[in-house]
């Protein structure tokens, strides 16, 4: 069965899934990445998410709330813990240095993944949409992920803010 749904799966998604791979993959290693980049990889998630619940529940409201509170408790949480110590930003060159991370990679496998099994299951049993702890799970699952990579970003936004204060404040001093 699991060779059939596979078989039956559209070339498209094999691509995702490997630039999915890639992307995470250049985060296992340290180095520098942009602020564009900080902000555009968890807007593109967040909509990868988003787009997981509503292609699996519609405009359900309780779909979406229960995506939105997970996503906001996650990023309640997530921004409680401090960036790493050697994490740094570079305000001349409005990047930041930061240390390798299976996180992203971890994120993005189980955004595609979940939308890949959610995906598969609803088109053996549609009835699953029905079910609340399926309805109720999913989305917040993908809550999770979207939250997790907003605070991540989050984090090294405040981390620039902070930088450029300091430079500010050193200037005038």
């Amino acid at each position: 069965m699991l060779l059939q749904i596979i078989l039956h799966t559209p070339k498209w998604v094999f691509a995702v899934f490997v630039l999915l791979l890639w992307l995470g993959c250049r985060q296992l290693l340290s180095g520098s990445v942009s602020l564009a980049k900080v902000t555009v990889m968890p807007i593109a998630m967040t909509g990868l998410s988003l787009a997981g619940v509503i292609s699996a529940f519609g405009d359900s409201p309780g779909a979406l709330l229960g995506w939105a509170a997970t996503a906001a408790a996650l990023v309640l949480l997530v921004l409680q813990n401090p960036l790493p110590a050697s994490t740094r930003y570079d305000r001349a060159a409005r990047e930041f240095h930061v240390a390798g991370s299976a996180v992203p990679l971890l994120l993005m496998m189980g955004i595609f993944f979940t939308k890949y099994v959610v995906g598969a299951s609803l088109a053996m049993h549609p009835e699953l949409r029905q079910q609340a702890g399926f309805a109720v799970a999913v989305p917040m699952l993908y809550g999770a992920f979207s939250g997790i990579f907003a605070a991540r970003a989050v984090r090294l936004w405040r981390l620039a803010i902070s930088t450029d204060a300091m430079a500010a404040d050193a200037r005038a001093a």
